[in-house]
């Protein structure tokens, strides 16, 4: 299973066994992989100061969890023909997200540990902020392009009565600057290809013989040209749709159909252009974002441990990889009874009311005699 569970226990001689017991029910019982996680002493402060960090820890940890997936399905839209390699783009440190969890090491150089916790936070939150910024700025810049380019290619999709004519018809096929005559395109149904050919001369007067001629098909029916004089336009359009033929308004300019396919070409290009920096930009980024992410887990676990446990700090923090679905429940009420000491009371009413916790979703409301976190990595798959 991609998720785990972040936990801590007080780190005196009866608790690092109770860890140990824990260790051996969930190794035998096929629960969970455990490791050590490791998080250094930091400066504490005040215990106020903590409970006013703890609270902006909880929304910072949430804005991160977000920017993060946002940033995952950003690399699944880019990579729209590769989809197949999005989990390739999505490493921290360039490994994978997994191993990265297991193997945490708090990064002293970006955030240094002797530091005031709120200057390590504050460092954190701009930090994502300004990956939001500019996640925003150009992720919008590609999409606007990635539409008008779409709206483009829509343009020559669909039926003759629908679709753009300018990359199907050519100059030749038309009567142009003509005082008297027109060129009109006319649709006809599949089935009534030998009528058209029998009776299009005689729909109306004045329409040049021999003038027809068929550009273009698709399953439903054939679009076909038709040379007559300019004041019987009218005329041939009503007898025409008795018919069943349908007269497509068209205008052959030379200088549009020229601007379209300029302007598809100029957007394929900067669309090519543009996918290179920006999936690099993504990965980049996706990468310092998760990262934070999981600083932010470890600020919130030594936080909350500190302030469950008290001063002097001393806490063992472990990180447990349930093994499946299903086995989320009993590994609940292992740690429940294992750590059942630490809060006789709460942990009483959870194992006596045999709480059933579905999966991993835990509300707000839901209280544990330990420090508990959970990493959900399945959100990007």
């Amino acid at each position: 299973m991609s998720e785990f569970w972040l936990i801590s226990a007080p780190g005196d001689k009866e608790n690092l066994q109770a860890l140990e017991r824990m260790n051996t029910v969930t190794s035998k019982s096929n629960l969970s992989y455990n490791t050590k996680f490791a998080i250094p002493d930091f400066k504490v402060g005040t215990l106020d100061s903590l409970v006013g960090l703890s609270d902006e820890l909880g929304k910072l940890d949430t804005f991160a969890e977000s920017l993060v997936k946002r940033m995952a399905q950003s690399v699944v839209e880019v990579m729209e023909d590769a989809k197949g390699k999005v989990q390739e783009n999505l490493l921290a440190n360039g490994v994978d997200l997994t191993s990265f969890v297991t193997h945490f090491e708090w990064d002293m150089a970006k955030y240094p540990a002797k530091q005031p916790l709120l200057s390590v936070v504050d460092t954190l939150a701009k930090q994502l902020a300004q990956i939001e910024t500019d996640l925003k700025s150009r992720t919008a810049a590609y999409n606007t392009l990635k539409t008008n380019l779409e709206n483009l290619e829509k343009k020559s999709q669909g039926n003759l009565f629908t679709r753009t004519l300018s990359d199907i018809v050519n100059k030749e096929d038309f009567v142009l600057d003509s005082e008297y005559l027109v060129t009109l395109l006319v649709i006809v149904p599949k089935p009534n290809y030998a009528q058209w050919q029998k009776t299009y001369e005689s729909l109306s007067d004045m329409v040049v013989p021999r003038s027809t001629k068929l550009i273009t098909e698709d399953k439903e029916g054939g679009l076909f040209t038709v040379t007559l004089f300019r004041k019987v336009i009218d005329d041939f359009k009503t007898k025409a749709r008795e018919n069943k033929f349908t007269v497509r308004e068209f205008y052959y300019d030379e200088k549009e159909i020229e601007r379209e396919r300029e302007e598809m070409t100029r957007l394929l290009s900067d669309k090519k252009q543009q996918y290179g920096p920006l999936l690099r930009w993504l990965k980049v980024n996706f990468s310092e974002a998760f990262i934070a992410w999981v600083h932010i887990k470890a600020l919130r676990v030594f936080v909350e441990s500190v302030l469950r446990y008290g001063l002097p700090v001393n806490f063992q923090a472990v990180l447990l990889q349930p093994h499946k679905k299903s086995s989320t429940k009993r590994l609940r009420e292992v740690l429940n009874s294992v750590f059942r000491h630490l809060d006789e009371v709460a942990a009483a009413s959870i194992l006596d009311a045999s709480v059933e916790i579905p999966g991993l979703q835990l509300s707000n409301q839901d209280y544990f005699p330990y420090v508990y976190f959970h990493i959900d990595l399945s959100l990007l798959d």
